[in-house]
């Protein structure tokens, strides 16, 4: 052909080419064809006009399966339909493979397909191999992207190396599927298996620890970072004679050995076996080699997380510590749960302390942040309270020092300066007396023997770390036989949106309705913060983020408790709450009110309480206005044979004693006892040896009237 001449005709050059055209209309359900597309069908060589079926029948049932899905793909992107279709005899043997590209478009008035297009031979992989009868099918632009994401996605969701190893086991190719996979290591100058799939077990003893010098092709691909790929027995056998008897048994036709490399550092070799032969076509290199990127990547993370958890299971186990032998009349449980994200650790802690005398020490304390500095201070704060204690000294001696100590930590570092709550009970298992100090902590909770659930009032002062010279003062209470006290975080209140008052109405119903026992009840308690139907209960605030929890439950073993004690049948069964009104603290009289609704939650006589209530703040009253002493209140709930008994007693040591008095209207005074008479059942007044106490009862007993 010469310049200037004419172009050859369409037809011609697409003969020359040995590409062929075709139609197809899906609405007449007719596809023509010219000669050459006959020929490559298994067709005489002629232009002919041919059904669906009949062109059905000439084509790979999967083939002709995925051709609807890449033409509806095609018309909704508006690009081309490229599809590798084989091309069947009578036999049902693959006699070719073609590919056919066209334009394909929707006639919405017909809704039908009408696709013009071309097919061509593909001589890649050889028609007739085993390879031949795998050949991508579809559109393999798009099936290759399609499974890059699907694997990268897998990858990307496992979260250790036993998951990454499974994901890629599973990992189906297009076109070609590896059957037998090996991701190997690096530990010093040696190579180590990390796992494999499709081989027999003990199979990779061998190739465990084996040098890096030696002439492997995992091991020059980890000594070069290049890729190495063998398409034939013969070809192994020719560059590795010396460990080609390895692999040899494995009954294997091509390999490919692949750098796993990570942050520019080779970590490894990931192997792809194949029982068919492999050409390694530039396609097929792709995708292998980007394989081994996001498994390299995904080994990393997952080794990097594995790490990260074992350095948390180990700063637990070292910073929390085991609650030692059982202490005689008393049970102790205990949990710890991390925020779940980083190192899952944070600055959460608890501790029991051994003190003289039998007694001991129970400490729960968070130190702000949730980092690894918060973990280490908690470290550095905890021994400090354990040698402040061991030393013998009072609940408010030592969170005082220990406040000094956290303080003086941070003027040596301003800009990692870090404040911590605490609660310090000192318990006395004998006689069942706490004292408790508290510095900026949640207060503790006290569950009665009956289910009734109180949060006890404990004074407290600023967390410490904040102010050297804070002071610490100490309150005393029984824990009585069968209840049990909850000492917590505010991780176990506030995590899930929830502030204090709605976290602990969560807490509450639960305490109140447990039968099980205190490992169940401690079980349940983390469950409804982290369990299922936490997503149902989230609290009001829009910060929903979690929180450390740590939580000790220390109960005095008796009826009711759930510890498995016999049941206490020498005393009837009370509930009891004690509460100082000192007279710097007036604001506690309505605290004092409080505390007396809770602890007559289930009274039958909702006048009763308000009555109890009433006559409580005139005691209460009385004593911070006639005298200079502080109140003591002590109100107990009994059961006997007529039913409950309610006995309110509020003790000064105030030397004068109340007089009945009959005041008149215009009197502003003189009218407390006149109301405890009219409204309690029995009431007096008992001078102690310092001091005095006045008292009341009501009956819950049904038509019992005031006397």
């Amino acid at each position: 052909m010469r310049t200037g001449d004419p172009l050859p005709a369409l037809g011609d050059v697409l003969a020359a080419l040995d590409t062929g055209l075709w139609h197809w209309d899906t609405a007449a359900g007719l596809v023509t064809v010219d000669a050459v597309t006959a020929r490559l069908l298994g067709l005489p060589a002629e232009q002919i006009t041919l059904t669906e079926a009949q062109i059905r029948a000439r084509l790979h049932p999967v083939d002709w399966n995925e051709i609807t899905g890449v033409v509806q793909l095609a018309v909704a992107e508006g690009t081309l339909a490229e599809v590798r279709i084989r091309i069947m005899d009578d036999q049902n043997r693959v006699v070719r493979v073609v590919r056919s590209r066209s334009k394909p478009s929707f006639d919405r008035a017909r809704k039908a397909y009408v696709l013009t297009g071309s097919l061509q031979e593909v001589t890649e992989p050889a028609p007739g191999t085993p390879a031949g009868r795998s050949a991508v099918t579809g559109d393999w632009r798009r099936s290759r992207e399609a499974f890059l994401l699907d694997a990268g996605r897998a990858l990307a969701e496992a979260r250790s190396t036993q998951e990454v190893l499974r994901v890629a086991a599973n990992l189906s190719m297009p076109g070609f599927s590896p059957d037998g996979l090996a991701v190997f290591g690096v530990e010093g100058d040696r190579l180590t298996i990390i796992g494999h799939h499709g081989h027999e077990p003990g199979s990779d003893n061998p190739f465990t620890y084996m040098p890096l010098d030696t002439d492997y092709p995992a091991a020059e691909v980890v000594r070069t970072g290049r890729a190495v790929y063998l398409s034939s027995p013969e070809q192994y056998k020719a560059r590795y004679p010396l460990t080609w008897p390895l692999a040899q048994r494995f009954g294997r036709q091509s390999w490919a050995f692949l750098p796993l490399t990570a942050s520019g550092r080779t970590m490894g070799a990931w192997l792809a076996a194949f029982a068919y032969p492999v050409a390694f076509t530039p396609d097929e290199r792709s995708v292998l080699t980007t394989v081994a990127r996001m498994l390299a990547q995904a080994l990393s993370r997952a080794g990097t997380a594995e790490s990260e958890r074992a350095l948390s299971e180990g700063l637990q186990r070292t910073m929390l510590p085991k609650l030692g032998p059982s202490i005689p009349g008393m049970s102790i449980t205990a949990r710890y749960v991390p925020t779940g994200g980083g190192l899952q650790v944070g600055g959460d802690w608890y501790d029991v302390i051994p003190l003289p005398c039998g007694r001991f020490a129970l400490v729960i304390g968070d130190v702000q942040g949730h980092d690894v500095r918060a973990a280490g201070l908690m470290g550095q704060l905890r021994i400090a309270l354990r040698a402040y204690a061991s030393e013998g000294h009072r609940p408010d001696a030592v969170l005082s020092r220990a406040s000094r100590f956290l303080h003086g930590i941070g003027e040596t570092d301003p800009a990692e300066l870090r404040f911590a709550t605490c609660l310090y009970v000192e318990v006395d298992p004998v006689s069942g007396v706490l004292e408790a100090a508290r510095a900026g902590h949640p207060e503790p909770v006290i569950r009665m023997a009956d289910g009734t659930v109180l949060a006890r009032p404990t004074a407290g002062g600023l967390p410490l770390g904040i102010d050297p010279d804070a002071d610490y003062p100490t309150t005393r209470f029984v824990l009585e036989s069968g209840e049990t006290m909850l000492v917590c975080t505010d991780g176990l209140i506030e995590t899930g949106g929830h502030d204090l008052e709605t976290g602990w109405q969560r807490l509450r119903t639960l305490l109140e309705e447990h039968k099980g026992t205190q490992e169940e009840l401690a079980d349940a308690l983390v469950q409804a913060v982290h369990g299922p139907s936490s997503h149902h209960t989230t609290g009001p605030l829009a910060d929903r983020r979690e929180d450390d929890i740590a939580m000790v439950l220390l109960c005095r073993q008796g009826e009711g408790c759930g510890c498995g004690a016999e049941t206490d049948t020498v005393r009837p069964p009370v509930r009891r709450t004690m509460l100082t009104v000192a007279q710097a603290e007036p604001e506690r009289v309505s605290v004092a009110r409080q505390q007396l609704r809770e602890l007559l939650h289930d009274w039958s006589s909702p006048d009763q309480v308000d009555s109890a209530v009433l006559l409580l703040s005139e005691m209460l009253t009385n004593v911070l206005v006639h005298t200079d002493t502080d109140a003591l209140l002590l109100a107990e709930v009994t059961d006997g044979p007529d039913g409950r008994r309610m006995r309110v007693e509020v003790t000064d040591s105030g030397d004068d004693l109340p007089h009945l008095r009959r005041p008149g209207e215009l009197a502003s005074s003189g009218r407390g006892l006149v109301l405890i008479e009219l409204l309690s059942h029995a009431w007096g007044i008992a001078p102690r040896g310092t001091g005095k106490s006045i008292w009341f009862e009501l009956y819950e007993t049904e038509g019992a009237g005031p006397r």
